[in-house]
């Protein structure tokens, strides 16, 4: 086959993808190899590939492939989530566009819609995430609501049921009003947000007296039923046992008395509004206060906000203040600032809200999972700071609010048989509903049409919880071959900010559910920012089209550029222009190639500087090589990738390959050839994890393989040990070449000329190394001397001294006009340096940095100096 004179990435990368999925390399099934098992932090079906997907996804694909490399079972579980308030929100923003109200809908018509939008629009990610590379086994691909992942999931909450773990509660929520649906704590973010804080006067029943409180929310006034005082509170005596008047609606509450309120904020009067308000509730309840909710589900008014009822919260927050300073009942305003709910979904205000919902009980089930990460490490956090944060958590957990008001989800297997909040049973399905629900009512002529199941949804997350168990069907068939072949799983990659919605629940549900935990590792990714350390987002219009830097830069660039700078757990400065480093480096590579299967091979003696340099790259290969291993058992993919980098990039193109490199037109010694091909398909193995398109390419350019001998089932490279004075011994040898290069571009020596060379070697530097030296020098002879060597150029490396007789080789007269000018330069910035250092002011005022920079610039000068009279001297 003819070689492209250019490396073209997207006719490879789409070549060899359709490749690995005909030759079935991604696709596991148990045998008796060692499993390696990734399940894929599940994306929101209805998402689509941006910089976070790339990173993390980059590095599970990383993994993967290398553990396959390593002979093991490789299995990486796709699958999207069905991400219940997303999905919900878009289709009714769908059937808004067509004129239907979702609530004017049955729940299966509403099903039926939400099954049409994303059987049309769903799982686009995971198409996306086949153009990265992604080796997923695609046959898995899993969806949590798949009727057999549905199915655990009830089997999980009526077995959590029966075991008491689950019950129904009334309780103040964090209620979304855009989703309409509750929300748990850890769904909701907190952000400072400029408010004001508005003093009120309500007047006292049957007197001229009024008292003054202070809120943030005026507008909830309409649903007070007390006012609250502290006993202690001396200035509030004289309401001891009154009543007061709320404004507007002029409905009489009691003034009550409770050490709750604080006696430095505000105006010492509190005002008790149980429906809307966390703390207020819990005065409510304690002094038996009638609860008025004053909020329709969207937080419209509803008929207690009277001649106020359908507007939005906000607004009647204007307008009820303007209301008031008609009545003469605001005192002042004053800015504040307020901690703010937001919903972490839809970005609504959070509204605490008084409902019926369903919760699990946490503090018992955290146990094991808490004893895993902190003190057995049986399951690790990488990095280990984040085992804080966890610990943070899981220790100050509250009960788990599972229900949302929601259609697209699993509906909650819980069904009513009477009117009374406790006249319900749990069960798998209705079938069994029935038989429970005519043995609790002792009736057996209940039908199942006298049942109704709970119309609330299981928060996506009690989905989830159960991801690692439940790909593998263990939930249902907790004994199948799969779930004991494959878990418990061995690496989860996510971001942190995940860490306890999904990553301390799945903890939690695998010692719950098997009794073992779910993975080994967690290697927690940090965010991709920008350059200016923004997170990236569309609002800001600072996150680039993933799939067209694929477009620009080929998959593997972009696997490079990302994994460059993605320390584990350290946010990504994101830059394009690595990318095109990522870029570059693959047509490094794709030369090198073309060089090497350039070089016409014949049956001669091998050159001792070929095998020199081909044992040093073995020895630098492996000392690389144990550094890499090294890294990824600590999961710096980032320095696995940076250390293969400079291996292949500096090492193997700019030395071995020069070092080994025939003359031009001359052939290369089949001793050499065949070895350094062997290299080159080992710096392939260990790239393939990062660069899977280039590599395979140019394997199977390499030599005609079968399908059982391509490069992503190939056998990984073994780890031996290194030569560590080879490659100590080598450095000396690249800097005497390096030496040899600066003094002829310095001096225009052509490289095409020969010139000899001589050195005191005082390194003891092995002999054999100077076919080396002589190779990659164009020395045409090279002697030991034991002093220094009259009239010729020198250069040091360490203790030895090296000399190039000037003979032929440079123009004496243009090398001492040349010196002469140098040295008058160095002279004259001397003098500068020396007078600034002359200056007492100078010296004692400036910082001692800043002198002691000037000091080392004088000692350079000097010396420079005393080198360029040196030269001189040896040239007249």
């Amino acid at each position: 086959m003819e070689i492209p004179s250019k490396y073209s990435a997207s006719s490879v990368e789409s070549k060899w993808y359709d490749y690995w999925m005909k030759n079935n390399y991604f696709h596991s099934t148990p045998d008796e190899r060692e499993p390696y098992t990734i399940v894929i932090p599940p994306p929101n079906v209805t998402g689509v590939l941006h910089m976070g997907h790339m990173l993390n996804n980059t590095i599970q694909d990383v993994l993967i492939r290398r553990a396959r490399l390593l002979g093991k079972n490789a299995c990486w579980v796709p699958g999207t989530d069905h991400a219940s308030i997303a999905t919900e929100a878009k289709v009714v923003a769908k059937l808004k566009e067509q004129g239907i109200d979702k609530n004017n809908l049955t729940r299966e018509e509403f099903l039926k819609h939400a099954w049409d939008w994303t059987e049309e629009y769903g799982g686009v990610i995971l198409e996306q995430l086949k153009k990265l590379g992604c080796s997923c086994d695609w046959d898995r691909t899993k969806f949590t609501l798949d009727d057999d992942m549905s199915e655990a999931v009830i089997k999980v909450f009526v077995d959590l049921y029966n075991k008491g773990l689950i019950y129904r509660g009334y309780r103040m929520v964090n209620w979304d009003p855009q989703a309409r649906t509750t929300l748990s704590d850890e769904e909701v973010e907190y952000t400072e947000k400029q408010g004001k804080l508005y003093y009120i006067n309500y007047k006292i029943k049957d007197s001229d007296d009024v008292l003054t409180i202070a809120t943030t929310r005026p507008e909830t006034l309409l649903g007070d039923t007390a006012i609250c005082i502290n006993p202690k509170d001396e200035r509030h005596t004289k309401l001891k046992g009154k009543h007061a008047i709320v404004p507007i609606n002029n409905r009489v509450v009691p003034i009550i008395e409770d050490e709750y309120v604080d006696l430095e904020f505000g105006t010492g009067c509190l005002k008790v509004t149980p429906a809307h308000d966390e703390n207020d509730k819990m005065l409510g309840e304690k002094h038996e206060l009638e609860v008025i909710d004053i909020f329709n589900e969207d937080a419209t008014l509803n008929s207690f906000g009277l001649h106020y009822e359908g507007k939005d919260r906000f607004i009647v927050r204007k307008e009820i203040v303007k209301e008031l300073e008609a009545l003469g009942a605001i005192v002042k305003i004053e800015d504040h600032t307020n901690r703010v709910g937001i919903s972490e979904r839809t970005k609504a205000i959070i509204e605490p809200r008084l409902s019926d919902q369903w919760f699990l009980k946490m503090k018992h089930l955290a146990k094991p999972a808490i004893e895993a990460v902190l003190e057995t490490e049986d399951v690790k956090l990488h990095p280990k700071r984040f085992n804080n944060t966890y610990r943070h958590w899981m220790e100050n957990i509250r009960d788990w609010n599972i229900s949302r008001q929601l259609r697209w989800g699993q509906q909650i297997p819980a069904y009513y048989y009477g009117d009374g909040k406790e006249d319900f049973v749990v069960a798998e399905n209705n079938e069994a509903a029935l038989e429970l629900a005519k043995e609790k009512t002792s009736n057996s002529n209940l039908q199942t049409s006298d049942l109704r199941q709970d119309s609330d949804a299981l928060d996506t997350w009690f989905s989830s919880w159960l991801w690692p168990i439940s790909v593998f069907d263990g939930i249902r068939n907790p004994d199948n071959e799969e779930i004991n072949y494959y878990y418990p799983t061995n690496d989860l990659v996510t971001g942190p900010d995940i860490l306890f919605f999904w990553v301390a629940r799945m903890i939690v549900a695998g010692y719950e559910f098997k009794g073992k935990r779910p993975f080994e590792n967690v290697y927690l990714t940090g965010l991709v920012r920008d350059k200016q350390r923004r997170k990236m987002s569309k609002s800001l219009g600072n996150s680039p089209d993933a799939l067209k830097l694929i477009d620009d830069y080929g998959a593997d660039g972009v696997r490079v550029g990302l994994l460059l700078s993605a320390a584990a757990g350290n946010d990504l400065m994101f830059d394009e222009e690595l990318c095109n480093q990522g870029k570059s480096f693959a047509n490094k590579i794709w030369n090198a190639f073309r060089l090497v299967k350039g070089w016409e091979v014949a049956d001669i003696e091998q050159p001792e500087s070929s095998r020199l340099a081909l044992d040093w790259y073995k020895a630098k290969f492996q000392k690389a090589f144990a550094e890499m291993e090294y890294n990824y058992s600590k999961y710096r993919l980032s320095d696995v990738l940076m250390t293969s980098y400079k291996l292949i990039y500096d090492d193997f193109c700019g030395w071995l390959l020069e070092m080994i490199k025939p003359a031009y037109g001359q052939p290369i010694d089949r001793t050499t050839f065949d070895a350094v091909v062997i290299t080159f398909e080992d710096n392939l193995k260990v790239l393939h994890p990062f660069m899977p398109f280039l590599t395979e390419e140019i394997w199977q350019f390499m030599a005609k393989r079968n399908t059982d001998e391509a490069l992503i089932i190939s056998k990984y490279p073994e780890q031996t040990s290194s030569d560590s004075k080879l490659i100590e011994d080598f450095e000396l040898v690249k800097d005497a070449v390096s030496g040899i290069r600066t003094i002829r571009k310095e001096k225009n020596i052509a490289f095409k000329d020969t010139i000899a060379l001589s050195v005191i070697n005082n390194e003891n530097l092995d002999i054999s190394y100077n076919s080396v030296i002589s190779k990659m020098g164009n020395i045409s002879d090279l002697q030991t001397v034991d002093a220094a060597i009259e009239d010729a150029l020198t250069f040091r490396v360490k203790s030895n001294e090296y000399f190039i007789p000037m003979d032929g080789a440079i123009n004496v007269e243009e090398e001492i006009e040349k010196l002469t000018e140098e040295l008058k330069y160095t002279q004259g910035f001397l003098k500068s340096v020396q007078k600034k250092l002359s200056n007492e002011r100078f010296v004692n005022n400036a910082p001692a940095q800043v002198v002691g920079s000037e000091k080392k610039k004088e000692a350079d000068a000097l010396a420079k100096i005393e080198t360029i009279n040196k030269s001189l001297k040896s040239l007249q």
